[in-house]
């Protein structure tokens, strides 16, 4: 029987195990605030990643970066309806400027610091952002406007969990105003479509694109688009949005532009973005029982060389051996980018050395010892194939110069292994169902991973769209998605209206 390295299985106790990763992987850990963490350096590693590789992404589309501020006034949000309402029970409001003392050694608000008008901590920044695109635009020669900003947002969340729905977090946000409906909607469907390139090329994750339904709306919005990834328990998770709001934002914050025939029209914006929730569903969708699986675009070290030392005078020839094989393999590329080899000398054995790295999920661990030296060899094991068939770790003694000139092949091939995984998991969990009692039977029959189902939709709204909402949600599903590339729908009703169908729609349980 194999000795697994975390404490908890994933058949045991998935949510269990899903905090055992990130303790043991060293991700983050509690900030004694509630719904805020600490993100430990590995973690913040990986997002340092996320961040730069998505940037060059948006940055390739005609996006440039800028900053907005943390506080907001609350008289911005009043402005758009829905929108102060689908978040007012999320905003964290400050409404003083300083604090004193209350003569009983505490700190309380100073009652004459009262701000004369409250101000918002940041839950998104379609409001702020909006205001000054009503400043900066004047004339269709201003517009397109592309802009992207990363940032920390604040969300009173009541039922965290980190990474993926926490008080705070990061993320990045993009906003833009155009001339035309239809501008803006390519827009949206566009900055979409570099969401799933990401999330398959760069995180490894099999995700399906597409519109979600009118509830799920961002708040504001008239389309909202999303990428779903689908966690090895077989429930959804959001991964990234994109949001088409028409005039709606431009019609409260008058944005408005100078046509070419001098009359003045509204703009049309859009807003989009992914977080450090990204995080949470390579853990759920990479980990196994020895912790997380860090696919090699994302990791922050590629290669981690463990040199087994033992205090003795032999082992500077080890370091030595071990610093130039580093040396080496910086010089090699993969994926695009220079190898990323860390030579881990912290004083520690190096079989824990070892099995924390596996823990952290490092693409591949190198191990060498004396006998190594000698004969000019490593011992590699490859994260993503941890062991053998009889259940031993997958080590292999490897000619040193054979390794280096394999390595940018071996990422190459652990990046698409995890991601081929992915997209087995989704695509052999996704089961039709042609009336509402076959939803029933799938999700109650005692499954324990369900997946997704994929029914006919006749994309209900108002009252229609409440009953179908309110029965799911006795079953604790949701609608994830019309998936994108639809055609029309094969004959047939709506598995909830009764009504001809018009498209298709993926349900499931979700985080």
């Amino acid at each position: 029987m194999i000795k697994r390295a975390l404490p908890v299985t994933r058949e045991a106790d998935f949510s269990a195990w899903y905090q055992a990763i990130i303790a043991e992987a060293d991700l983050a850990e509690e900030s004694g605030v509630r719904g805020c963490m600490v993100i430990r350096p590995w973690g913040y590693g990986i997002w340092e990643r996320i961040q730069r590789l998505l940037d060059d992404r948006i940055k390739a589309t005609g996006h440039e970066n800028c900053y907005f501020p943390l506080f907001i006034p609350l008289s911005y949000f009043e402005k758009e309806a829905e929108h102060v309402d689908g978040f007012a029970k999320e905003m964290a409001v400050v409404t003083h400027h300083r604090l004193k003392a209350d003569g009983y050694g505490r700190l309380v608000p100073d009652p004459d610091a009262k701000l004369e008008e409250p101000l918002v901590v940041r839950p998104t920044s379609e409001m702020v952002i909006g205001a000054a695109f009503a400043r900066w635009v004047q004339s269709w020669r201003d517009l397109p406007v592309l802009i992207n900003q990363w940032a920390n947002v604040v969300r009173w969340e009541m039922r965290t969990r980190m990474f993926l729905r926490t008080s705070e977090f990061l993320w990045q946000e993009g906003h833009t105003a155009h001339a035309t409906a239809q501008e803006a909607r390519d827009e949206t469907l566009k900055m979409l479509e570099v969401y799933r390139d990401f999330a398959e090329e760069c995180l490894g994750v099999h995700v399906i694109a597409g519109e979600k339904p009118e509830n799920e709306r961002f708040p504001g919005a008239v389309a909202t688009y999303s990428i779903e990834a689908m966690m090895q328990d077989g429930k959804a998770l959001q991964a990234g949005t994109s949001h088409f709001l028409g005039t709606n934002f431009a019609s409260a914050q008058n944005i408005r532009f100078q046509n070419a025939g001098g009359e003045f029209e509204l703009c049309n914006t859009t807003s989009w973005g992914v977080s450090t929730r990204m995080i949470g569903a390579v853990i759920m969708v990479h980990g196994d029982d020895d912790g997380l699986r860090v696919p090699p675009m994302i990791a922050p070290w590629q290669v981690v060389i463990v040199p087994m030392l033992r205090d003795v005078p032999e082992d500077a020839a080890i370091v030595d051996y071990c610093k130039s094989l580093q040396a080496e393999l910086a010089k090699q590329s993969a994926l695009g980018e220079p190898v990323r080899a860390l030579l881990d000398l912290k004083p520690a054995k190096a079989a824990t050395k070892r099995w924390g790295w596996v823990k952290k999920g490092a693409p591949i661990v190198i191990e060498v010892g004396g006998r190594d030296v000698a004969s000019g060899n490593v011992t590699v094991i490859r994260r993503d194939r941890l062991y053998r068939e009889d259940g031993k770790l997958d080590s292999n003694a490897v000619a040193r110069t054979d390794f280096v000139s394999e390595v940018s092949g071996m990422l190459h091939d652990v990046q698409a292994t995890l991601h081929v995984e992915s997209m087995n998991r989704v695509k052999g969990n996704i089961v039709p169902a042609d009336d509402f009692a076959a939803v029933e039977a799938h999700f109650a029959d005692g499954m324990k991973n369900p997946g997704w189902v994929d029914v006919r939709w006749s994309k209900p709204t108002g009252a229609a769209l409440d009953k179908v909402v309110e029965r799911l949600k006795g079953l604790k599903l949701t609608i994830r998605n019309a998936p994108m590339g639809q055609t029309g729908c094969d004959d047939g009703v709506c598995v909830f209206t009764g009504e001809p169908a018009v498209e298709r729609v993926l349900i499931g349980r979700a985080y």
